[in-house]
């Protein structure tokens, strides 16, 4: 007989076959599971990542609208600040021009009458007067207001010319210092007594047609004492304080 010979190698490479086939196969899952793991934990931080630059950017731009927000708030202030400033500006150079006015009001001459015609002038010859005209006369209606030509104290008032004669009628004499005095005659009513104290431009008498007059005027001196026979061509002198008659 012959002797039975069994071989075990065939049987063992199978084995090894197939554990090798599933050990690589395994192998092939822990890769691939590996690598989706990986992808998703890429895909994750990716998202994240994307999440805080669109916070970040969201965060940029309201810190940007409030930074226009304050500084547009600012601007608005100092606009309102600098109009403030040029409005209280304003009102000084305003307050500053009326206190000049008034000021120069109170040292300047004036017409002692509005809306007259000049007739006789100074030093004219004529047969109303006993020698030449003493002052200039400023034709206008009964009842016109006379004002002071010049800030001063009252040194005469009433009738008779005050003192100078039944010729000038009602009249008034102002001091105004420096050895000026204004005469003011033929006057309808007279509104001011001896002592008082007068501003230019003040009221102080009517005109009319008093004393030795043809017509309703304004008889007008510049006097160098508060007497008759001491008076100055008073056009001339008004025109020197820079009146325009």
């Amino acid at each position: 007989m012959f002797e039975r010979v069994t071989s075990r190698f065939p049987r063992t490479s199978a084995s090894r076959t197939r554990a090798a086939v599933l050990a690589a196969g395994l192998g092939t899952s822990v890769v691939l599971g590996a690598g989706v793991a990986v992808a998703v934990d890429n895909t994750a931080a990716s998202g994240a990542a994307g999440a805080v630059q669109a916070q970040a950017a969201a965060q940029s731009k309201v810190a940007e609208a409030q930074a226009k927000a304050v500084e547009a708030q600012a601007a608005k202030a100092q606009k309102a600040a600098e109009a403030k400033k040029a409005a209280a500006a304003k009102a000084a150079q305003a307050k500053k021009a009326a206190k000049a006015a008034a000021k120069k009001k109170a040292v300047s001459w004036i017409d002692p009458v509005e809306s007259y015609k000049l007739s006789a002038s100074f030093a004219q010859n004529g047969g109303m007067w006993a020698s030449k005209h003493s002052g200039q006369d400023y034709a206008v209606p009964t009842g016109t207001p006379v004002v002071a030509a010049h800030g001063g104290t009252v040194v005469k008032a009433g009738g008779n010319g005050a003192g100078d004669g039944p010729a000038y009628g009602n009249a008034v004499v102002i001091k105004h210092g420096n050895k000026t005095y204004s005469q003011y005659a033929h006057l309808s009513s007279v509104n001011v007594k001896v002592g008082q104290v007068v501003k230019t431009g003040q009221k102080i008498a009517l005109s009319g047609n008093t004393g030795n007059s043809s017509g309703p005027h304004l008889h007008f001196e510049i006097r160098s004492t508060p007497n008759y026979g001491s008076a100055v061509d008073p056009v001339k002198f008004l025109r020197g304080k820079g009146v325009t008659v």
